[in-house]
């Protein structure tokens, strides 16, 4: 298999930025390792603060501009320096931060597959949502149609949690996620999905 993205279809893919996400650029990424393949879809769980949604402080996060005295949890995640390759709001709306041909900041100390630092070959998608809480029907359809679209243009093999790729660490997205639905969504083998969970 090739480790390198395949050609771009239907014009989805603007080199990694995908057409259908609103496009707003983080300062942090930096340059995949040259031998990554990217073949790991990593779902995370993420609101500002936490359990409260419709703000943008999730972007002001990945870009940097966070005011740190605007809440006092976020005196506890002050210089926090973090991104992720997109970001999927309550009603479905689709954010992109960094280009999927670069590494996003978003795993930490992971591992998976057999393979540590796994933001080195993954692309990570936040959901906005609390840990252990459901997600809306609309998350589950943009989510779906951006992990058919990546595995059209990356050699995807695996799709799984940080709650998988950290366990003891990380707990989301939790037991409120419904990968079954995901899994029924995209019509993908129960192999390319955690077998069992954290």
């Amino acid at each position: 298999m090739s480790k390198h993205p395949t050609p771009e279809r239907n014009r989805l893919w603007d080199g990694g930025w995908y057409r259908f996400a609103r496009r707003l650029e983080s300062p942090n990424f930096g340059p995949r390792p040259a031998d990554a393949v990217v073949d790991l879809l990593l779902i995370h769980s993420i609101s500002l603060p936490p359990g409260q949604y419709g703000g943008d402080e999730v972007q002001r996060l990945f870009t940097n501009t966070l005011d740190w005295n605007a809440h006092p949890y976020f005196k506890s995640i002050e210089g926090m320096q973090v991104s992720s390759h997109f970001y999927i709001r309550r009603n479905g709306e689709l954010w992109q931060f960094v280009s999927c041909n670069e590494r996003a900041w978003h795993a930490g100390v992971s591992c998976y597959r057999g393979r540590d630092n796994c933001n080195d070959d993954s692309v990570g998608i936040e959901l906005e949502g609390l840990e252990g809480e459901s997600f809306e029907a609309g998350q589950y359809e943009t989510l779906g149609s951006l992990c058919a679209a990546l595995g059209q243009r990356y050699p995807v093999q695996h799709i799984a949690g940080h709650e998988h790729v950290a366990p003891g660490r990380k707990a989301d997205p939790g037991p409120g996620f419904q990968w079954a639905v995901l899994q029924q969504s995209l019509g993908w083998p129960s192999r390319y999905f955690p077998e069992e969970p954290a």
